[in-house]
């Protein structure tokens, strides 16, 4: 049983930065690829970033290209969302995710975290 738990999220101002973190079961990231969506009130969840299980091959929305790093240290079995430059518009619930296929669709994950809630105020 995968399980993830994130941590990291608050409320900031507009241009500041948070980094999020998700730590998951021994030996996800040898078998699974890791990704981060978020979802804010009323809309669908949707990709942000997505990362190989080997950490050679990362992903990024084109909202947040530019601003956002994901990295993962499979050593220590986390995943992180560095976020620079936040924008009141960043404001979501973000939620870890793990699954077989290296995706961006929400479908392709069959293991979540409960999610983090990050608010940003301009």
């Amino acid at each position: 049983q995968v399980q993830l738990v994130e941590v990291g999220g608050g409320l900031v101002q507009a241009g500041a930065s948070l980094r999020l973190s998700c730590a998951a079961s021994e030996r996800t990231f040898s078998i699974y690829h890791m990704a981060w969506f978020r979802q804010a009130p009323g809309k669908e969840r949707e990709f942000v970033a997505r990362i190989s299980w080997t950490a050679y091959s990362a992903r990024y929305a084109d909202s947040v290209k530019g601003r956002f790093t994901i990295s993962s240290d499979n050593a220590k079995n986390t995943v992180s969302l560095q976020m620079n430059s936040l924008k009141p518009e960043d404001t979501a619930v973000y939620y870890c995710a793990a699954g077989p296929r290296l995706s961006t669709v929400v479908a392709d994950y069959p293991y979540w975290g409960q999610g983090t809630q990050v608010t940003v105020s301009s």
